[in-house]
């Protein structure tokens, strides 16, 4: 009950917020901060994450992520479950700076009120099992699009997203396998066009070129991806 009222609680917020989140100049004229590894990301990438504190973090988070990290199979919600901590931290980190526009989760984002809170939630996700009842290309030319995505693939993507799509934390590329096939399509598009700063800007330089039908292609191979031992069936949310 209490986690129901804080998520309905939030979600007014955020509605009403979509503009409190703070924003970094020059977006127009491509102004990208891709890892500037300062303040409280720094800080939280050096703090070992508890799970058992970060589970009771994750809270503001199910009512869109879902207790599994799922996220929505339409692509709406990203599976967040399995995700690099680092990449995980990097991006909070980013969109309570402003420099990643998201101003819908911002306002959750924003409830976290200190690094060790980032690496406690971040160490929490990372732990999730990543659901194989993620969103995947489902036209009749599914066979023809993944096979075109490998090669687009198999060419620029592989060095950082890795054989598999595992990603590599390291490095804060995330991992793609798993993630759903509209939410990837919709992330590529804002690279390309300019719309996430916080974006590699290696990435931006091969994607930028890439016609629509290239990324619904890339998309659905990246989709496709499975890493291995990584995909479990969640377990039953907790009563509460």
């Amino acid at each position: 009950m209490i986690r129901a009222i804080v998520a309905a609680l939030l979600a007014g917020w955020a509605i009403n917020a979509v503009t409190a989140a703070p924003r970094a100049p020059g977006i127009e004229s491509g102004d990208y901060r891709w890892n500037v590894r300062e303040g409280e990301q720094s800080a939280a990438l050096k703090l070992k994450g508890d799970r058992k504190r970060g589970e009771e973090v994750y809270e503001v988070c199910v009512a869109c992520h879902l207790p599994s990290g799922a996220g929505r199979p339409d692509g709406s919600i990203p599976q967040l479950a399995g995700q690099h901590r680092s990449v995980l931290i990097k991006q909070m980190a980013d969109i309570r700076a402003g420099v990643r526009d998201n101003p819908l989760m911002y306002p959750f984002a924003a409830t976290l009120t200190e690094p060790q809170e980032l690496a406690d939630v971040a160490a929490y996700i990372e732990g999730l099992c990543v659901t194989p009842e993620h969103g995947r290309y489902a036209g009749p030319d599914a066979a023809r699009q993944v096979s075109a995505g490998r090669q687009l693939y198999e060419k620029a993507c592989r060095d950082c997203h890795g054989a598999k799509g595992e990603g590599d934390a390291e490095r804060f590329h995330p991992r793609i396998a798993g993630q759903h096939y509209r939410y990837l399509l919709r992330q590529m598009t804002e690279i390309r066009d300019g719309h996430r700063r916080n974006a590699n800007p290696e990435m931006v330089r091969v994607i930028v070129a890439y016609s629509d039908e290239q990324l619904v292609a890339l998309s659905a191979y990246q989709a496709s991806l499975v890493v291995p031992g990584s995909l479990c069936r969640a377990a039953p949310a907790k009563s509460r």
